[in-house]
């Protein structure tokens, strides 16, 4: 069974050489914006497991922003 590294190697064979570089380069962007976001939701679970988010009302919410353009 191929790995998931050896199928990509093959799927950028299979490309034209102009093709590879951009292709190469959209899958690195894909896993930085992954990456970021594995780290945001592991930030967020810390937050909930030390009590710093609480429920949000969102009818206060808007009332509090009418209530501060007057």
């Amino acid at each position: 069974m191929k790995t998931t590294t050896e199928k990509a190697v093959e799927a950028l064979n299979l490309l034209p050489e102009e093709m590879r570089e951009p292709a190469v380069a959209y899958l690195l962007e894909q896993a930085e914006k992954f990456r970021v976001l594995k780290e945001q939701i592991a930030e967020g679970m810390e937050d909930i497991a030390v009590g710093r988010v609480s429920e949000w009302n969102f009818e206060k919410f808007l009332r509090q922003a009418r209530a501060s353009k007057l």
